[in-house]
């Protein structure tokens, strides 16, 4: 039967460094590769995302811009692409059901990455839980389509003022347009012109210093009356300060309204005027026979209508007033003559 050999403590320590060797090793490559941490602390999550952008399995996961974990599966689920990925347990209380996922870069241009915004306000996921998912605010994708739908209103624009459409196509196109234009931007330099050599209104305004001081007078004038009625000076600072004046106003425009109800209430001869129907009429007819009247006398009816309108029938009593005056002197002039009286006694 053959001897068992026992072993060494040269071949023991062989054995030991080894061992060792490899768990230093280990350690140097979790050290390397961050604060992912061994594999008893880390957690999975997932989430879904539209497009996985160029994320593959390795990129990097991270927390406010620390590098936490590693993504390990990128799966199509239906119309979503559902991204695993391992994080490290001490940040399990700053991903909760209020953070959110976005797609990342590490550069620019680089390896993509998963970006998780820290919410400590909502309650944790579990394991395998669901991290909700957003929309990355700026990728390389999005720049490059709304710089091609810029390129393409760009295009569209310039068709569009070449064929003449449009205020600055037409300006482009159309040579009447362009003179009405050549000649608006003359009159333009005319009236500037004219301003700055002083004439009219704005030229003096700007260039004469005396049409400055009557304008800046004005103006001093019209502060001093705004703080006179301020003060209640005048009849219109008393309306507005003194309430004595306002109580008068108030009086007369209450008394005015009495006098116009007692008007509407047909109350004296103006009231009556205004809502007796009788006199109205009364006072119509007596306007009708006065219109007649005059009518009459313009058409030379009657003794007076024909004074008016019979030359000759003025004439002679014009001559009989003359006449009569010319007699009244005579009398005076000799009464004996033309007042004699005889006394006869029987």
């Amino acid at each position: 039967m053959p001897r068992t050999r026992s072993l060494a403590w040269s071949e023991l320590r062989i054995g030991v460094l080894t061992i060792a060797a490899i768990v230093i090793a280990a350690l140097l490559i979790f050290s390397i590769t961050g604060s992912r941490g061994f594999f008893w602390q880390r957690y999975p999550l997932k989430t879904t995302f539209t497009d996985a952008a160029g994320l593959t399995s390795g990129s990097p996961v991270r927390v406010a811009g620390v590098e936490v974990g590693t993504v390990r599966s990128i799966d199509l689920v239906g119309e979503q692409v559902e991204v695993g990925f391992e994080v490290s347990k001490s940040v399990r209380g700053r991903i909760t059901d209020q953070s959110v996922a976005t797609l990342g870069s590490v550069s620019l241009l680089g390896q993509a990455a998963v970006d998780i915004k820290p919410a400590t306000a909502g309650a944790p996921i579990p394991d395998n839980g669901y991290v909700p998912s957003a929309k990355p605010k700026g990728s390389i994708a999005d720049v490059s389509e709304a710089a091609q739908t810029g390129i393409d209103q760009i295009t569209g624009l310039v068709k569009d003022v070449r064929a003449g459409r449009g205020t600055v196509g037409k300006l482009m196109t159309d040579d009447r347009l362009y003179a009405e234009l050549q000649r608006f931007v003359a009159s333009a330099n005319d009236v500037t012109n004219t301003i700055k050599s002083g004439r009219g209104t704005l030229g003096k305004l700007v260039t004469d210093p005396q049409t400055v001081n009557a304008l800046n007078g004005s103006l001093k004038n019209l502060q001093d009356m705004t703080a006179r009625i301020n003060s209640g000076e005048g009849s219109l600072g008393k309306l507005l300060k003194d309430e004595a004046f306002a109580n008068s106003l108030s009086g007369a425009t209450s008394n005015l309204q009495t006098l116009t109800g007692r008007l509407n209430s047909g109350e004296g001869t103006a009231g009556k005027l205004l809502n007796d129907t009788a006199l109205y009429d009364r006072l119509n007819q007596l306007t009708t026979r006065l219109n007649d009247v005059v009518t009459r006398l313009n058409d030379g009816e009657g003794t007076v209508g024909q004074l008016l309108k019979d030359k000759q029938l003025y004439e002679n009593m014009n001559k009989t007033v003359v006449e009569f005056q010319q007699l009244l002197e005579q009398i005076k002039k000799d009464p004996k003559h033309y007042l004699n009286v005889k006394v006869s006694i029987f």
